[in-house]
């Protein structure tokens, strides 16, 4: 695998490097999996992985970190990125410093190099039952939970702070008093959900827009197979002799997490 290239990404050390793939965990597959395939994924060149307190991948990614530091895979913490993200059974202000210190514990991390607003919502739900009634979701006081995962930061437990699934208006609310603006806003996006108009309010702003299953999630049971069987891609792709995930536009995503 050719070297991944990066980009920037606003930190408190600074501009600070990310790849430009990462590897995304939301996955049904069992932790030992996770643990194997974050692991084949640093040997062929992964350096940026994506987890999330929802997704239940911390500890296996954790180990897996460990796992490639004492054999010699990787040299130091330095050399991986890691995005994990607060969930909305979290999304108040006093519960924010304490959700970011379990993901850390489920890490085996000291900090993580970016750390994400889930959804802009609050469920109020002790065990999460899908699809979640209406109303057990609520709006969330954005002011006070952007402060506390600003606090977040300052404290160095993340080298950076963004926002998931946020609108322009959402963002907008937030760039009107932080003191340390969104970094990232990660979202679905691929060649046939370009999110044009939020792609160009990010760009506006200097936000990095992160792209979630750039090619539709094909072979998860919540994904399609809309872009991997797009004819036009294929025909492309066809001309090139590749797969269609090779041809995948990639210059209209400023970054993009792949799930397992």
């Amino acid at each position: 695998m050719a070297p991944i290239p990066e980009t920037t990404i606003t930190s408190s050390d600074g501009p600070r490097p990310i790849p430009l793939i990462g590897l995304g965990t939301a996955t049904v597959e069992r932790s030992d999996v996770v643990k194997t395939a974050v692991l084949e994924a640093i040997k062929v060149g992964y350096r940026h992985f994506d987890t999330a307190a929802f997704y239940g991948t911390e500890k296996p990614v954790g180990e897996a970190i460990a796992e490639a530091l004492s054999s010699g895979l990787i040299k130091s913490r330095c050399e991986v990125f890691i995005t994990t993200k607060l969930w909305c059974n979290s999304t108040e202000r006093e519960l924010v410093l304490p959700a970011l210190k379990h993901s850390l514990r489920n890490l085996g991390l000291d900090y993580v190099d970016l750390y994400l607003v889930h959804w802009p919502l609050k469920i109020n739900q002790k065990h999460l039952k899908v699809p979640v009634p209406k109303e057990c979701v609520t709006a969330i006081d954005i002011k006070s939970v952007w402060e506390a995962m600003e606090e977040c930061q300052n404290l160095g437990l993340t080298k950076s702070i963004g926002v998931s699934n946020f609108s322009t208006d959402k963002i907008q609310e937030i760039l009107s008093f932080a003191k340390i603006p969104p970094a990232v806003n990660q979202v679905e996006m691929n060649p046939l959900w370009q999110q044009k108009q939020l792609n160009k309010f990010c760009k506006e702003n200097h936000i990095l827009l992160t792209a979630y299953s750039p090619l539709a999630s094909a072979g998860n049971s919540w994904g399609n197979n809309s872009v991997i069987g797009c004819d036009v891609l294929e025909d492309i792709a066809k001309s090139r002799e590749k797969t269609t995930a090779q041809v995948h536009p990639f210059p209209l995503l400023n970054l993009a997490v792949y799930h397992i």
